[in-house]
């Protein structure tokens, strides 16, 4: 089940960062300024945030087999037809709307699903997952980069696109569809309304603080990953493949280790110590901001390289444990409701990122903006830490 959820959530993230890697062609061909460029991610990522709520709720009453089928093929004929755009409002519709719609009911289903499967290895099992996000993003931003350079940007949309729509096909056959958690028939699942859902979940703080403080996360995030090749494109004169390739390489590649070392410790430790999952995101968080900063205010490709990889590392700690933090205050029947309203928190709020570094680029100057995201990670520290000293006792839920 992971394999294959992996090689769907693989393909969602590499749809998603095609865009990104093949701006400065996209901009060339079509006469888009920065902040139209950046535009487009940014209604891409507040559809997302709209709409992955409604994911949650539906993941927690229906198939979820289902629904990661459904939003697989959407998603990649969103991707697919992209290869046919010939102006910002058709990039819009396909890209920010088709696309980033279908990709938001993906995820809360996804890891409501593998979560009832591992408790006791949650957090790796859910790290693991994420890896397919860093593989996700490093391999098709080069694939991406490579295609558009040699044969045109429209054929990177033409061919994860069409491996999505086939990849449809394996999760039809072989995904298991397991008993949604706590409820065994149609008319039990009836019985969750969405006014207990989110009744309950606004009486945890602790809830709060974790989607706020992802939010910034996801600003920073999403700020990074559609601006980064540009900025290596532009300041250090590489060409369009090796922007895309180095821009994600690094980072992702040592988030990867993070993500593995996190989730190894915090499963190790969560037994005997509950806060642990909650502590390692402060740390990841905290640690991670310096090379936030260093990023973008280098002005040695070396030194860049190295912030990235530190930048990569501690996102990885952070995110072994993001997920399975809020399984922590959260029952297993309100999981996938409850994931869908942190990400949509979390998108909400890092959909301003790409049109304001893009405005930043086009008055100012990129290296200032990707700099000063460093400070949104402090401040997602500082929430993580208020909820875990005052509220995550109060919230802890004991399965």
């Amino acid at each position: 089940m992971l394999v294959v959820l992996w090689i769907a959530f693989f393909l969602h993230q590499g749809c998603r960062q095609i865009y990104n890697s093949v701006i400065p062609l996209i901009k060339t061909d079509l006469g888009l300024t920065d902040v139209q460029a950046g535009l487009v991610s940014s209604i891409f990522t507040l559809v997302y945030g709209v709409l992955v709520p409604v994911a949650g709720l539906v993941g927690d009453r229906f198939p979820r087999k289902w629904i990661i089928f459904a939003s697989l093929l959407v998603f990649s004929s969103g991707t697919l037809l992209t290869g046919f755009s010939t102006s910002l409002v058709m990039m819009v519709l396909l890209i920010s709307i088709t696309t980033g719609g279908g990709e938001a009911f993906f995820y809360p289903s996804t890891t409501s699903l593998l979560a009832q499967f591992h408790e006791k290895t949650r957090a790796l099992a859910l790290g693991l997952l994420q890896t397919g996000l860093y593989i996700g993003i490093t391999v098709s931003g080069l694939l991406a980069g490579w295609i558009g350079q040699t044969h045109g940007w429209r054929n990177s949309f033409l061919v994860f696109g069409g491996a999505g729509i086939l990849w449809t096909i394996v999760i039809a056959l072989r995904l298991r569809n397991s008993p949604l958690p706590a409820v065994s028939t149609k008319s039990t699942m009836d019985k969750i309304p969405t006014r207990e859902v989110l009744s309950y979940l606004m009486r945890r703080p602790t809830v709060w603080m974790l989607s706020l403080a992802f939010g910034g996360m996801v600003f920073v995030g999403v700020g990074y990953m559609t601006w980064m090749p540009t900025f290596l494109y532009e300041k250090f004169h590489l060409s369009v493949k090796d922007a895309a390739l180095n821009s994600m390489l690094y980072h992702f590649s040592f988030a990867f280790l993070g993500v593995l070392v996190g989730g190894r410790v915090s499963d190790g430790l969560a037994a005997r110590r509950p806060t642990i999952r909650m502590e390692i995101g402060i740390l990841g968080l905290l640690l991670g901001a310096p090379f936030i900063w260093l990023m973008g205010a280098s002005t040695n490709l070396t030194i860049v390289y190295v912030a990235l990889a530190g930048f990569g590392f501690f996102r990885g700690l952070y995110d072994s444990n993001l997920f399975a933090a809020l399984y922590d205050v959260i029952p297993a029947r309100y999981r996938s409701s409850a994931t869908g309203l942190m990400l949509s928190c979390a998108f909400t709020v890092g959909a301003t990122s790409p049109v304001l570094l893009g405005y930043l680029k086009q008055h100012i100057n990129l290296g200032i903006g990707l700099s000063a995201l460093a400070f949104v990670y402090f401040f997602g520290a500082a929430l993580l830490f208020i909820a875990l000293k005052v509220f995550f006792a109060r919230d802890y839920v004991r399965e």
